[in-house]
């Protein structure tokens, strides 16, 4: 691999420059859930799409529209219902009197941030119109195939806590999503600062008057990922990889292991995790780190094994602990 050029790595840090500012700008809005913000900044690197799970009230939806605010993109936000119809997210054709002829009109997943409120809430033939939107980053409406704008993330929340009423993503479409982060409830220190921010004023509706501004836009987000692409991955961390993924499907408390795809995530967010932190290089540690947000929705636990309160998280740390680490 060639040495950068004193240019290419200039732009390389102002674009890292830009992202690390970001962090601080949803900070302004969202208190303590800086695991959740970064790997956030990581599917956009990676060009994936996230899936935030957490109860009500941790702020899932002030997150993504927080990283909207910060950054120069255009958002739109879909709340997922019961009666929500798939052309009511990909768009539809009308009919228009004073031509005589159909023409389509675009749907909301036409924008470069979707924010997919409570996805678990629509029935799955609406919950499936993203699928190709998030795959193939398009839609095919009446044959005609029509891009999506780039760049393009899904980012969509659901509730852990409440099935009544709710439809389970299925393993197909948990796998379009690169990673699953958990929102946690907050430490008493950081909800003792959320409710002093409330106290001072903050209205999570309006976040200009919060002072959240744009620190990047769609020209240094394409000067990252570039430098990611750049990232090196050499045979031992690749194989170390396809090691964690492999012991997912033989181990006894899966019905379900990680797929090649799963593998080809994982080693993408490894990568733009490693150039995050200023390395050009990947690290076991890179792999470790993004290793259950990457995860945790590819594999699907025995009923015996939940039973006795295994978690797939516990499953993957305990493979993370076996596998041998490259040296």
């Amino acid at each position: 691999m060639s040495a950068p050029t004193p240019e290419t790595a200039t732009n390389s840090d102002s674009a890292r420059a830009s992202l690390e500012a970001l962090r601080t700008e949803i900070a302004k809005a969202v208190v303590g859930q800086d695991p959740a913000v970064t790997g956030l900044v990581v599917a956009l690197l990676c060009r994936g799409h996230v899936l935030l799970e957490g109860v009500p009230g941790v702020a899932k939806t002030l997150l993504v529209r927080a990283l909207a605010a910060t950054l120069e993109l255009e958002t739109k936000r879909v709340q997922f219902t019961p009666d929500l119809m798939p052309s009511d997210v990909t768009g539809s054709l009308v009919y228009d009197a004073r031509t005589a002829e159909f023409s389509f009109q675009p749907g909301p997943v036409f924008t470069n941030l979707l924010l997919a409120d409570e996805i678990n809430r629509t029935p799955p033939k609406t919950q499936a119109s993203l699928l190709e939107a998030m795959e193939e980053r398009q839609v095919t409406v009446d044959g005609t195939p029509r891009p999506l704008p780039d760049p393009f993330l899904v980012a969509a929340t659901q509730n852990p806590v409440e099935y009544e009423g709710t439809y389970p993503l299925p393993e197909a479409q948990l796998d379009r999503f690169l990673l699953k982060l958990t929102v946690p409830l907050p430490s008493r220190e950081d909800e003792i600062h959320v409710l002093t921010r409330h106290a001072n004023g903050f209205d999570p509706r309006d976040l200009k008057a919060a002072g959240v501004r744009p620190v990047a836009g769609p020209a240094e987000l394409e000067a990252a990922r570039d430098a990611v692409a750049k990232t090196s991955v050499s045979p031992e961390i690749a194989g170390y990889v396809v090691d964690i993924c492999r012991a997912t499907r033989e181990s006894p408390s899966l019905t379900l292991g990680v797929s090649p795809r799963g593998a080809t995530a994982l080693l993408s967010t490894a990568r733009a995790w490693a150039w995050l932190t200023g390395r050009d290089y990947v690290t076991p540690d890179d792999v470790k780190a993004l290793a259950l947000p990457t995860l945790r929705h590819r594999v699907q636990l025995r009923p015996e094994a939940e039973m006795e309160g295994v978690t797939a998280d516990s499953v993957i740390n305990s493979i993370l602990a076996h596998v041998p680490v490259p040296r």
